[in-house]
């Protein structure tokens, strides 16, 4: 009786597992990243692959304006301690909606707003975040090994209070990648 009451109990379990929605980060994946050598300094070449859910664009087309955050940390592996952390790079990229003109206006870090007349338009420059500098040029050391890890998400923190708890408690609003990390052996 209770060998039965304790299958029963682990089928339901499993069941119920395999009917929750799917996370959205399983959603946002990083195709691309690598850092390149320029005269400025090392700079991400990175690329997402992703789709908004309806929630995120429901909310874009009444108004709110979203937040992406692409993260990259650099970290030199030490068999002796913990890794250190050399940086913590984040570009910012919003995207709002205006109803009036019917356009999307999308800036990266507070810069130059650009506008579009599609979604899809606007969502590229988040997708395809021009190569930006994450390091100075002499903060690696030439011929080192590191570690770089790579991720986007939603800024969660700048939205209103109420939409903040809705955001956890709703899968429509979780956007995020999972970390990609790669090694670089500096130049």
């Amino acid at each position: 009786m209770i060998l039965q009451f304790l299958r029963l109990l682990i089928l339901s379990l499993v069941l119920a597992a395999a009917s929750l929605p799917a996370w959205a980060s399983d959603t946002v994946e990083v195709e691309k990243a690598q850092i390149e050598l320029s005269d400025d300094g090392y700079k991400l070449a990175a690329a997402f692959s992703f789709d908004l859910s309806e929630e995120l664009k429901d909310a874009l087309t009444h108004g709110l304006t979203l937040r992406f955050n692409t993260e990259v940390q650099i970290t030199k592996p030490r068999w002796y301690w913990f890794d250190e952390k050399f940086n913590l790079a984040r570009q910012t990229t919003t995207i709002a909606f205006n109803p009036l003109t019917r356009q999307y206006h999308v800036s990266v870090n507070g810069g130059f707003q650009q506008r579009f007349t599609s979604l899809e338009d606007a969502l590229f420059l988040i997708r395809r975040p021009s190569r930006w500098t994450v390091a100075a040029k002499g903060q690696l050391k030439p011929g080192d090994v590191y570690n770089v890890n790579v991720r986007l998400l939603l800024d969660r923190e700048h939205l209103s209070k109420p939409l903040q708890v809705n955001a956890l408690n709703n899968a429509g609003w979780r956007f995020e990648s999972k970390t990609k990390t790669f090694s670089y052996k500096a130049e």
